[in-house]
């Protein structure tokens, strides 16, 4: 698995290591230069990874996690493999909460359901989210600005021969397959960005907010949420998720001209779930940054070409 950016960066450097794992990026088991940071490549239960950010803006507002191992609090249930994006906004600290609380949350519904499911990962996207809002509830008045920071989330999970992606924003999870009649390795993406680019993003803003014509506009040529904001779907962003949260002491830029009665974003990710095949060679989820570089295909070419095992 790769995420955040490509090996093309990152120079080959296998590793493998026993038991489980917990990497996420910026401890000391990974390695900075200048302003990238990277995971020497090594094994996670299910095969092969690697993990590297670029720091874009003065501050850091991403995280990037890898967890390997029990998938559930309780014995007995399953082991697997825990990848998460967080591509933060308006700053670092809801990225932060969720490589906190995410996988957390995901143990606990696990072990609360006997097992992984669809269901699982939806209510740990909401527990998350709740608990964030509740972060935002206490420190607000004091640190107004905690009410316009939010995370894009993009998650994968390999248990049991499942593959599950869950996505909420504008990061992507693309799969590369082996084509057996052509012999070469084809990208197939797994999730849809929640951004306001996408006419079916708009369509779906319209069709949750019938009576608001602007719920969606046209802003310095770029399609804007209530012209604030592309993504249509995040954890936090409380400011438009609660109307407590849309008045002063928040910076008027954010603040809208008419209240709301519902919440503008959603925190629902949308859910894949598909068997893995022995085609499937490798996974690659990154941030927007990435794929707005380089195609689907770019990208599957440049970890195809690099040494490495086949298959997860």
């Amino acid at each position: 698995m790769v995420s955040a950016t490509i090996r093309r960066i990152v120079s080959p450097c296998w590793r493998p290591s026993e038991g489980e794992i917990s990497s996420r990026h910026g401890d000391a088991s990974g390695r900075a230069n200048g302003l990238l940071w990277y995971k020497d490549s090594g094994r996670h239960a299910n095969g092969e990874f690697s993990m590297a950010v670029i720091q874009a803006n003065n501050l850091l507002e991403d995280q990037s996690q890898l967890e390997s191992g029990p998938l559930s609090l309780t014995e007995g249930n399953p082991q697997g493999t825990f990848v998460g994006i967080y591509d933060g906004h308006g700053g670092p600290e809801a990225a932060r909460f969720v490589n906190d609380r995410l996988f957390n949350n995901i143990k606990k519904f696990t072990s609360e359901n006997n097992g992984m499911s669809a269901d699982v990962i939806n209510k740990a996207f909401l527990a998350t989210e709740e608990e964030f809002l509740s972060l935002v509830e206490k420190l607000w008045l004091h640190k107004p600005p905690i009410a316009s920071v939010g995370s894009c989330c993009l998650i994968g999970i390999i248990c049991s021969g499942e593959l599950y992606i869950a996505n909420a924003g504008d990061s992507r999870a693309v799969l590369g397959r082996l084509d057996e009649a052509m012999k070469e390795i084809k990208a197939i993406q797994l999730s849809v960005e929640h951004n306001a680019s996408h006419a079916s993003v708009r369509e779906e803003l319209h069709s949750l907010h019938p009576n608001d014509p602007q719920i969606v506009v046209m802003k310095h040529q770029v399609w804007r949420v209530k012209g604030l904001i592309q993504i249509s779907r995040s954890i936090g962003d409380a400011y438009l998720k609660k109307a407590e949260f849309n008045k002063a002491p928040l910076l008027a830029k954010f603040r809208l001209s008419e209240p709301f009665d519902q919440p503008i974003l959603k925190a629902e990710p949308a859910i894949l779930v598909q068997k893995l095949c022995p085609q499937d060679q490798f996974l690659i989820l990154a941030s927007d940054g990435l794929w707005e570089q380089m195609s689907n295909q770019e990208a599957v070419d440049i970890v195809q070409s690099c040494p490495r095992n086949v298959g997860f």
